[in-house]
């Protein structure tokens, strides 16, 4: 199974728009996405081409492949625009031989982790910083943003597939993030 893992659109259909196109390449069976999909929050500028229904008709267009959680600029107001759920805090998923904890990373975090098993993964936004570490206990790993990359860092998303996870750029180059 090919999962796409992508965090932190905040209604940029410029990115979305891209991110489109990069779900339309790599084909995966799933997207996974770690919330704040809409709206920008007060803390950032307004990202490329800032269109919140044009994001959310693009994301509906593909709800059939999507598994979401709700970020901290996610609200019920946001909801009512999609046609897929947003409103989990997070998600355990089993992905290959990973049991994986998904959320944004607000409630819970690098710092803050969930009582999760060791070797478990904690799937991360919310940052806006792709990032891959061990802490011995659980894997931390982050997607970066698709819209406002923070920190140095590209435009990106992640994918999983052969129980491996690979982090690529908006262009789909892959890499891997520091730390």
């Amino acid at each position: 199974m090919k999962v796409l893992i992508a965090s932190d659109i905040h209604g940029s259909a410029l990115y979305c728009g891209k991110l489109m196109e990069r779900i339309e390449k790599e084909a995966p069976d799933k997207v996974v996405l770690l919330g704040d999909l809409l709206y920008h929050g007060p803390r950032n500028a307004l990202p490329g081409e800032y269109d919140c229904k044009k994001v959310a008709d693009m994301l509906n267009s593909i709800k059939d492949k999507l598994l979401c959680v709700r970020g901290n600029c996610d609200a019920e107001v946001d909801q009512m625009m999609l046609e897929f759920p947003i409103m989990a805090d997070y998600a355990e998923l089993w992905m290959g031989k990973y049991n994986v904890f998904a959320t944004h990373g607000h409630l819970y975090g690098e710092t803050n982790p969930p009582p999760i098993g060791k070797g478990d993964i904690l799937l991360c936004g919310h940052t806006h910083v792709p990032a891959c570490r061990d802490h011995g206990t659980f894997i931390y790993m982050n997607p970066g943003s698709v819209s406002i990359p923070k920190g140095g860092s590209d435009h990106s998303y992640m994918v999983f597939e052969n129980d491996e996870f690979k982090w690529k750029t908006i262009d789909g180059v892959e890499y891997r993030p520091e730390g």
